[in-house]
C-alpha cells in the first residue's frame, strides 16, 4: 500500500492482499460470518482498523436500523429508554431492533456476529459494558455505539449517557433525614453496577453530612426488581432495630418494600417511610403515592441516540453526558413515629 494512500479509500482487495487471504474471506469477516478461523479474523480486523476502513453508504440496509442491546425487556425503566431511542430514530427515518444480551451486563459472544450481519447504523446499549474485542469489530465496520447508564466506568473513548445517581441518592436520604429519621436503611441495586454504587455513595454522604453513622446491617443489595425489594425489606423489617425509613434504589424495589411493610403490619408512611428511584409511570399510582427520585430516562435515551447519529455523521460530539435528577415528594414519606406530623416537609427538593 502506498504511504500516501487515503485510508478512507482502502479496498477489500488491499486488505485481502496484506492479510494473505481472499477478498471473499475479508467480506465474510466484514459481515460477521463465523466460518472464518479466529486467527484469520483477528488479522483482518487488525488491518481494517489499522487502515481506517469505512464502509460506503450503499453498504447499509435499505431500512436503516438502530440496534438496542438490553438484558431484559419487561422492566418499566427499559420501556422508557426504548421509547426515547424510538422517538429520535423515527424522526431520522430509522427503525429500531431489540437484542437481548447473552449475560446481564455485556453482550455475549454470539451477539457480535449477528450485529455485523444486520449492519445497523448504530448500537445503543442499556445498563451494559462492551468488550474491547467487540469495540474493535464495530469500529472496523464504522458502526458507532453509545452506552446508556453503563454497568461500569466506561473508558474515555466509549460514549455514554447517564444521570446524577450520586446526587439522587444524596437528595433521597437528605429528605428522610430532614423528616427526622435516623435509622435509615437502603436497598440498593447489584453491587457490580455503577449506578447502584453511586446511589449508595450518595446515601453514605448524606448520612455522614448529618453526623449519622451508617450501620452495615442497614445496607442491603437487591436486583432492582419487586421480588428482590420485598425479600430485602422483610429481612430489614424483621430486625429488632428495624429502620423507620427505607431508601430503595428503584421504584420496583420500593413497591416490594410497600408490600413487605403490609405483611409486617406496618403502615406507610405512619410507621415506615419509603423513597424509591426512577419515577416510573406507576410511582404516582402506588398506595400510597411514592416519593421518589425522578430520573429522566426518556431524555437520556434521546440524548444517547442523538450522540450516536452525530458520531455517524462525523460531527464532534460529547462522549460523556450526565443528566440531572430531582426528588419528587408524594405520600410515602413522613416524620418517624412519635414526632410532630405537622412538621412534615411536603415541598419537592432538587438534586443534580
Amino acid at each position: 500500500m502506498r504511504q500516501d494512500e487515503d485510508a478512507g479509500r482502502v479496498t477489500l482487495a488491499t486488505v485481502a492482499d496484506q492479510a494473505g487471504v481472499s477478498v471473499s474471506t475479508v467480506s465474510k469477516v466484514l459481515n460477521g460470518r463465523e466460518d472464518v478461523s479466529s486467527k484469520t479474523r483477528v488479522r483482518v480486523e487488525q488491518l481494517l482498523e489499522q487502515h481506517g476502513y469505512r464502509r460506503g453508504v450503499r453498504s447499509a440496509p435499505d431500512a436503516p436500523l438502530i440496534e438496542i442491546v438490553l438484558h431484559e425487556i419487561e422492566s418499566l425503566w427499559t420501556m422508557e429508554l426504548i421509547r426515547g431511542v424510538e422517538s429520535v430514530a423515527k424522526a431520522n427515518g430509522a427503525s429500531v431492533v431489540l437484542t437481548e444480551s447473552g449475560t446481564r451486563h455485556s453482550p455475549g459472544p454470539e451477539w457480535i456476529g449477528g450485529v455485523l450481519r444486520r449492519r445497523p447504523i448504530g448500537v445503543v446499549l442499556l445498563f451494559s459494558s462492551l468488550a474491547p474485542a467487540h469495540k474493535k469489530r464495530l469500529r472496523a465496520r464504522s458502526i458507532p455505539f453509545v452506552i446508556i447508564d453503563p454497568a461500569g466506568d466506561p473508558e474515555p473513548d466509549v460514549p455514554s449517557v447517564g444521570s446524577a445517581n450520586w446526587s439522587g441518592g444524596l437528595a433521597a436520604t437528605r429528605h428522610l433525614i430532614d423528616q427526622g429519621h435516623r435509622r435509615i436503611a437502603i436497598i440498593t441495586g447489584p453491587a457490580d453496577m455503577l449506578c447502584s454504587v453511586a446511589r449508595l455513595d450518595g446515601y453514605r454522604s448524606a448520612m455522614g453530612m448529618a453526623g449519622l453513622e451508617v450501620d452495615p446491617s442497614q445496607v442491603a443489595y437487591g436486583d432492582f426488581h419487586v421480588a428482590g425489594g420485598f425479600e430485602r425489606a422483610r429481612e430489614l423489617l424483621g430486625r429488632p432495630d428495624r429502620p423507620t425509613a427505607i431508601f430503595a434504589g428503584s421504584d420496583l424495589q420500593a413497591l416490594g418494600v410497600l408490600e413487605a411493610a403490609r405483611v409486617h403490619g406496618l403502615r406507610v408512611p405512619d410507621d415506615l417511610s419509603v423513597v424509591g428511584y426512577d419515577d416510573v409511570a406507576v410511582a404516582p399510582w402506588a398506595s400510597p403515592a411514592l416519593t421518589t427520585v425522578h430520573q429522566p430516562l426518556r431524555q437520556m435515551a434521546e440524548a444517547a441516540t442523538q450522540i450516536l447519529l452525530g458520531i455517524r455523521a462525523g460531527e464532534a460530539v460529547a462522549t460523556r453526558m450526565e443528566l440531572s435528577t430531582s426528588l419528587v415528594v408524594r405520600k410515602s414519606t413522613a416524620p418517624p413515629p412519635g414526632t410532630d406530623r405537622r412538621q412534615r416537609n411536603v415541598s419537592p427538593a432538587t438534586a443534580g
